[in-house]
């Protein structure tokens, strides 16, 4: 009988810790682990409305990146607010993606886990760790947009969670 209860106990207690963890990973999970490298289908959304003037973008937009200038708006209400402004996509071996995505998550300071780089005002809104940040516009990125200082702030400050990002 002993034993017979001490497994119980074991047992309960081994469910207990399991459950508190899967627990703990749905409070914590997404929002503080890095974006994982393999694009989710989930992140696409459908670009709507009317062409921004002097963007590629529609108004649907809250953030527009047009790679061929390598430039860069934010949108409010179908009207430009921020740019056009210079930004540094990714280069061929990791290219920038391009389509319809939502912001998913924001940090004000972030160090990539993959590649130990810093990425100030980082805007994450694809999967794989692509975001708008701070960084050195004379070198590409791994696939992220890269701003200026104060541009990168100002994305940070003007974009919010499920913000719609269109990029050509």
């Amino acid at each position: 009988m002993r034993a017979r209860g001490r497994s119980r106990i074991v047992g309960l207690l081994v469910a207990g810790v399991a459950l508190s963890g899967a627990l703990a990973g749905l409070v914590v999970g997404p929002a503080l682990a890095e974006p994982s490298e393999q694009p989710d289908p989930t992140d696409r959304q459908v670009a709507t409305g009317s062409l921004v003037a002097g963007t590629p973008c529609t108004s649907s937009a809250r953030a527009c990146v047009d790679l061929a200038s390598r430039s860069t708006w934010l949108i409010e209400a179908g009207q430009v607010v921020a740019g056009p402004v210079a930004m540094r996509p990714g280069d061929p071996e990791a290219p920038t993606p391009t389509g319809t995505f939502a912001v998913q998550w924001k940090a004000e300071q972030w160090t990539s886990r993959e590649r130990l780089t810093q990425m100030p005002w980082s805007v994450f809104f694809a999967q794989g760790g692509i975001a708008f940040h701070q960084g050195d516009l004379s070198t590409p990125s791994a696939g992220c947009v890269k701003l200026g200082e104060s541009d990168a702030r100002q994305w940070f400050e003007n974009l919010q969670v499920g913000d719609q990002v269109q990029i050509h």
